[in-house]
């Protein structure tokens, strides 16, 4: 894998790690606050079958982080632009919590570039029939104002020191029984030195703001109803066991042509990827392959 800045058309520039190979694309999406070397895991599976792409989106990582335009849209056109810049018609996107999102919206708007998703997210919104909170239109308000003061209140701390910043991410991770060895490089991704030369996350509480602010007012079914590809939904334990999250989950697939459902029975949602990267991987790729050969869904 080498890594490449990519400045798009749109004058943002991304950065991405991709490969050298003539085969079929996959795109790997990371979650919100991520970076692309949450996947490390995972992509020894794949580098030698497939050309892999796998960016940084917006806001996060070594990408650009404009100062605002982090709709999952705005998200969705740069990767768009960046597999055309690399010279790709047609892909397989892999995408986790953010990522998956972005992913939809991709699949939606440009449904002749997505051969597959994969989707770790995107199956419930935040609010409405089929959010977690619903209500009245006032009561949604109220919720918004609510999560709006909290999001204000957000304190990212900084250290005097790289090895203290990540002492103290790893200690998190160790105290949540996450921690393992895919979290080392990742952790190191995350953090960024500011111009006083203190460490602190590369997730600016702006770009964080600007983000789920956006995200509240989202409506996956609108995006579902016109994606053309199979999609392959990761679910885990948790969201299986949710009642409003199934509701929404069933709906969403009752919209799309061709689907798969796996429940991820270990492991926690956007961390599955680094806890148990050679099982998860191996699903995902046996589900690309499917797809590939078959041009249907079979059952994994």
């Amino acid at each position: 894998m080498i890594e490449i800045k990519a400045t798009l058309k749109n004058d943002l520039t991304i950065n991405a790690q991709v490969n050298e190979s003539e085969k079929s694309a996959v795109c790997f999406l990371h979650f919100s606050g991520g970076t692309l070397h949450m996947w490390n895991g995972v992509l020894p599976l794949f580098e030698n079958n497939y050309k892999v792409i796998v960016p940084d989106l917006r806001g996060h990582g070594k990408s650009d982080k404009p100062a605002d335009s982090y709709h999952i849209d705005d998200m969705a056109n740069d990767v768009y632009l960046l597999l055309r810049k690399l010279g790709i018609n047609e892909c397989h996107i892999i995408g986790s919590s953010l990522g998956a999102e972005v992913g939809l919206s991709l699949a939606a708007s440009h449904p002749s570039m997505v051969l597959s998703l994969v989707c770790e997210g995107a199956i419930y919104n935040e609010f409405g029939e089929y959010g977690l909170f619903n209500g009245t239109e006032q009561e949604i308000q109220d919720k918004k104002e609510k999560l709006t003061e909290e999001l204000m209140q957000r304190k990212v701390p900084f250290h005097g020191s790289k090895a203290d910043y990540l002492a103290e991410a790893r200690s998190q991770l160790v105290e949540n029984k996450l921690w393992n060895p895919y979290f080392s490089k990742y952790l190191d991704s995350t953090v960024a030195q500011t111009e006083d030369g203190r460490y602190t996350s590369h997730y600016l509480n702006r770009v964080r703001t600007a983000y789920i602010q956006t995200y509240w007012n989202l409506e996956f079914e609108d995006y579902y109803k016109e994606i053309q590809c199979p999609v392959l939904f990761l679910v885990s334990r948790e969201e299986k066991e949710n009642p409003k999250i199934t509701h929404s989950l069933s709906y969403f697939q009752s919209l799309v042509k061709s689907y798969s459902e796996v429940v991820v029975t270990q492991g926690m949602h956007a961390y599955v990827w680094m806890q148990y990267p050679k099982e998860t991987g191996e699903r995902v790729e046996s589900f690309i392959r499917s797809v590939t050969k078959n041009n249907k869904i079979h059952s994994i």
